[in-house]
């Protein structure tokens, strides 16, 4: 009796069993947002709009000091308490610390201070806001919103830091392009999509 059981329970089970051949249209579907994914597709889209869109900090700084709500709007994406706005500049890097050096811009005032962070923690979410085109809608909840930045700021790490020494800055010369969140119009936190060492 017992075998004749098991004989119509594999039964079943071949009966119920499918076979997928690999690469076919009923292979796996997609399992929803992945960070390991979402980083180094969404960081070159990133780049290349802060690229493309970046002004040079002289001429920002100028019209930020005029009027820091239209050039908020002129030259950068709303995203919650400020807008975020691509730009690009050189100078001399100054003492840092944690990772985030001042460095020192020619062509602007004396009571901005322009820093860039390198890490190794990344802070912000001013890269995954830097386009307009990443929304909480497209996630299932805030913690894959906030993943998606973290994806985005890893990715950059990746592909602008790593082979650069960034303990070793002070003194040496930089070229930055990047994104900041005019929040205190006298300190930017720029967010690096380049950085060479010159």
């Amino acid at each position: 009796m017992a075998i004749g059981l098991a004989v119509v329970l594999l039964g079943a089970m071949a009966l119920d069993t499918r076979v997928v051949t690999i690469g076919s249209e009923a292979g796996p579907v997609d399992d929803g947002f992945s960070a390991a994914r979402f980083g180094p597709e969404q960081f070159p889209l990133v780049r290349a709009s802060v690229e493309e869109r970046a002004v040079e900090a002289g001429e920002l700084a100028a019209a930020i000091a005029e009027d820091p709500a239209a050039a908020g709007e002129r030259y950068g994406v709303a995203a919650g308490i400020g807008p975020v706005i691509p730009l690009s500049f050189s100078g001399v890097v100054g003492k840092g610390q944690a990772g985030i050096y001042p460095v020192d811009v020619e062509g602007i005032p004396d009571e901005l201070t322009i820093r860039v962070q390198t890490g190794p923690a990344i802070n912000g979410t001013d890269l995954r806001d830097a386009t307009g085109t990443i929304e909480f809608g497209q996630f299932t909840n805030q913690i894959e919103y906030q993943n998606a930045g973290a994806a985005i700021n890893d990715e950059m790490k990746a592909q602008v830091l790593a082979d650069i020494d960034t303990g070793e800055l002070t003194g040496k010369t930089i070229a930055v392009t990047g994104v900041f969140k005019l929040i205190n119009p006298h300190n930017w936190l720029v967010t690096p999509v380049r950085l060479d060492v010159q």
